[in-house]
């Protein structure tokens, strides 16, 4: 393991911190350069370690880094872990990889000899895919770990897991229900811990969604993404996003669906970009440069389907409203869809609908994500 200390200790917690607005701009280079915003890829071996815990699943944990800088933290858990030149220099990384795979390139391998344990407390086709083909292209050898397959929490505890699986793998990836559950797993793992998703955030499914801004719109510094819909954990990271990156950030919710308010208020305070919580999506959306939208009853909701839809009058984004948004706009969807309810058909197989290349930067951004954790 590149880097990675191989004796098992307990991190001390940590508060969660923000960094300032460093001026940076988010405008990608041109691939052909092979060189991004003036970025070097020759990241340093990952050391530090980070530990978190939290009352809830809706409220973010405080952190402290241990007397190490950030970007030198060693688990992917919050976007905000990181500071803006980190977060910039991983951008810059998935680009860099993406556009060497597509190039047909096969013997940039950093991950031979390698091994990922993938725990699944959630199903999913796209972090599944995404993460074990990733890992495969470049080199190394994922394993799939389905819901009954551990039972973390259940048939075992979660610090045991995480000793366990961190004596057999270089790095794991987690998809949980619970918050708790990851940052448990992160603080008794040896190797790097990366959030597939929680009930609290997914900070993957974001890395992929501002790579995708800035390959379409040419940057995400200074531009307006819309969320119309649930104030669930796509939200909070995008909250958590906009605390270290300024861009304008508007979540259009139902009354009584607005996200953590903790989260908000954390963003809000930085004051690195414009967030907007409304309840008006017409007006919400004007002028956006991206309309984003999400299932109106995630995984472990859908009792509260029928409920929901009730509520969610309004909110569907429709050919109507991208028209209120401009001509310019870009819709984007995390997949799945439930076409005809919180988007309809005709949006989401727009010319200016970018939902199919956003699923196939969860790959790219999530290689640059494991590139950089492990040192390579």
């Amino acid at each position: 393991m590149a880097a990675i200390s191989t004796h098992c200790s307990i991190r001390a917690e940590n508060p969660y911190l923000s960094s300032p607005f460093s001026g940076r701009s988010l405008f990608r280079s041109p691939l052909s350069s092979r060189k991004f915003s003036g970025v070097s890829f020759s990241s340093p071996a990952i050391r530090g370690r980070i530990s978190c815990q939290t009352s809830s699943i809706t409220s973010p944990p405080s952190s402290s880094v241990n007397g190490k800088a950030k970007s030198e933290l060693k688990d992917f858990l919050h976007i905000d872990d990181f500071d803006k030149d980190t977060i910039l220099k991983i951008l810059d990384r998935a680009a860099e990889v993406k556009a060497l795979l597509k190039s047909g390139e096969r013997t940039f391998l950093p991950f031979k000899g390698k091994t990922m344990a993938m725990i699944f407390a959630k199903p999913s086709m796209r972090t599944r895919v995404s993460f074990e083909t990733g890992f495969f292209l470049l080199g190394g050898h994922a394993i799939y770990l389905g819901p009954d397959d551990i039972q973390m929490g259940k048939r075992e505890e979660t610090r045991d897991v995480a000793r366990v699986l961190s004596c057999y793998n270089d790095i794991i990836m987690a998809r949980v229900f619970a918050h708790q559950d990851i940052l448990d797993l992160a603080k008794y793992a040896t190797v790097p811990v990366i959030n597939g998703l929680t009930d609290y955030n997914h900070p993957c499914q974001i890395m992929a969604d501002a790579l995708t801004i800035i390959e379409h719109v040419g940057q995400l510094e200074g531009t307006k993404v819309v969320y119309v819909g649930d104030g669930n954990n796509i939200v909070h990271s995008w909250l958590l996003l906009a605390s270290i990156i300024p861009f304008h950030f508007v979540c259009a919710c139902p009354q009584g669906y607005d996200p953590d308010a903790k989260t908000v208020e954390k963003a809000q305070q930085t004051g690195i970009s414009k967030i907007e919580i409304t309840n008006d999506p017409k007006e919400a959306v004007k002028g956006a440069d991206v309309v984003y939208s999400d299932v109106w009853a995630s995984m472990g909701q859908k009792e509260e389907a029928a409920h929901r839809r009730q509520a969610f009058q309004g909110f569907q984004v429709d050919e109507n409203l991208m028209k209120l948004a401009g001509p310019k706009a870009y819709f984007m969807h995390c997949l799945p869809a439930e076409r005809g309810v919180e988007v309809t058909d005709g949006v989401i197989e727009a010319p200016n609908s970018i939902v199919f290349p956003q699923a196939e930067n969860r790959m790219h951004a999530q290689n640059a994500i494991m590139l950089h954790l492990l040192g390579v």
